[in-house]
């Protein structure tokens, strides 16, 4: 594997900005290049875990019978793949319990209907819920998406074994990442920060965010209101 290169300074390349807006101060000029600085190791940050993820090992070969409905008729995991060798499959909480989808998963794939056919030109794309699939197509319907293949989990087996039920049965939200080469399928990546891996202060969350809606919101003054989450209509 050939050397990395060397990087310049991140403080030498944001010392090249010249960007400058009207009547801003040299206190704000000279704040605003220190965060640039910090903003391009952020980005060096999540392109060095971006390739330490790639790299990782083969994952666990999946084996089990999982059996889903899907829009058009009875479906497998290997099926859901098409003709891609690399499937993403969101677990949205919509189980059988719930009168409503969780509208934090809801917002979620809000963002991802409108890139999906970006994402399928590259991978293919599932979204699994425990909750039949009559009431996911019309979720799907009532949200005028139109490009999120929706699945049901006929069994609640595969959401058990890759952790899309709580011990106490409740759903949870699930972000996986499955291989195929032939008829193999192997598990490749998943989500794991939970309660566990939070910090003070903050909601249990992974990095990157998998929604835009926070990406944005870290942007502004405020920040992320720890008092307020997305809802299904306002």
């Amino acid at each position: 594997m050939p050397d990395a290169p060397t990087l310049a300074p991140a403080a030498e390349l944001a010392a090249r900005n010249t960007t400058r807006f009207p009547n801003e101060s040299a206190e704000y000029r000279a704040a605003r290049n220190a965060l640039l600085a910090e903003e391009i190791e952020l980005r060096r940050h999540l392109e060095r875990v971006a390739a330490q993820r790639r790299a990782l090992p083969p994952g666990g070969e999946v084996t089990a019978d999982y059996r889903f409905m899907g829009e058009n008729g009875a479906a497998s995991l290997a099926d859901m793949f098409g003709d891609r060798d690399t499937l993403v499959l969101y677990s949205w909480m919509f189980g059988p319990q719930r009168e409503r989808p969780c509208p934090m998963c809801t917002n979620l794939l809000n963002a991802w209907d409108g890139v999906a056919p970006d994402i399928r030109q590259n991978v293919a794309l599932a979204v699994v819920g425990r909750a039949p699939i009559a009431r996911q197509i019309a979720a799907k319907v009532e949200r005028g998406w139109r490009h999120l293949p929706m699945y049901a989990d006929l069994d609640d087996a595969f959401s058990r074994d890759f952790h899309a039920i709580a011990p106490d049965g409740s759903d949870m939200p699930g972000f996986n990442v499955f291989t195929k080469s032939g008829d193999v399928v192997r598990h490749f990546y998943s989500g794991e920060m939970g309660g566990d891996q939070a910090d003070p202060g903050q909601d249990p969350r992974g990095a990157p965010d998998l929604s835009p809606l926070w990406t944005v919101l870290d942007m502004t003054p405020a920040g992320r209101r720890p008092d307020w989450y997305p809802k299904l209509s306002y």
